[in-house]
């Protein structure tokens, strides 16, 4: 698992990625929780994400936000990391550029970067949200969402309540066009501690799922 240095827009970015042994292969980016609550790339949950991707044959990318571990910066409430995530899949296409299509998945603040990126690269064909914090971010700008997705929640989170995300998910629900699968995890508090297993069954799922169907015209 090459470690990978790039730049972003506030200095160079630290990464993990593992290309794929496909030569078309998509690629799949995982976004890690809030820099401030020691949220980093080695997150077990963004670790086991990395390698769910990996084992189905995606050109995998997980990064360092600016100013955690090695990467340049400073913290910048959100706005700035969704500059980094965007830097960092342009990274990824000119290493890999003949990508068939991408995947998104993001834990807690990770999962709302992620959704603001999908919604500004439409190569972006489906997302992963872990506990996206609804409750402490707004995610209006999902007015229309453009693909279709896996929202997973625990239903003993107190960081975001489950009314929060379950009312995120009746909004992308009724839009058309799009299917959102939401599952949650029983006993599974926001950290998901003692069920990341679970979880990641969950995701690997929904995923081969998803990479069973016929492409989409």
């Amino acid at each position: 698992m090459p470690e990978v240095i790039f730049n972003g827009p506030a200095g160079r970015l630290e990464g993990r990625y593992q290309p794929s042994k496909v030569r078309n292969a998509p690629i799949a980016m995982i976004l890690h929780p809030h820099p401030s609550f020691g949220g980093t790339m080695n997150n077990q949950v963004v670790y086991r994400l990395f390698y769910m991707f990996k084992e189905r044959d995606f050109a995998v990318l997980r990064f360092n936000f600016r100013g955690v571990g090695r990467s340049q910066g400073q913290f910048d409430h959100g706005a700035g990391e969704l500059s980094d995530a965007a830097s960092a899949l342009d990274w990824v296409q000119t290493i890999h550029p003949e990508a068939r299509f991408c995947w998104v998945a993001g834990f807690s603040f990770g999962a709302w970067i992620s959704m603001q990126l999908l919604m500004r690269r439409p190569e972006i064909e489906g997302f992963i949200s872990i506990a996206p914090p609804a409750n402490l971010y707004d995610f209006s700008f999902l007015a229309p969402c453009p693909s279709s997705g896996l929202i997973v929640h625990g239903d003993v989170d107190k960081v975001v309540p489950q009314k929060d995300v379950q009312g995120l998910v009746d909004k992308l629900k009724a839009q058309k066009g799009i299917t959102i699968d939401h599952r949650t995890i029983e006993g599974a508090n926001h950290f998901f501690d003692q069920k990341v297993d679970d979880l990641i069954d969950t995701c690997a799922s929904y995923l081969d799922m998803r990479l069973a169907q016929p492409p989409e015209a």
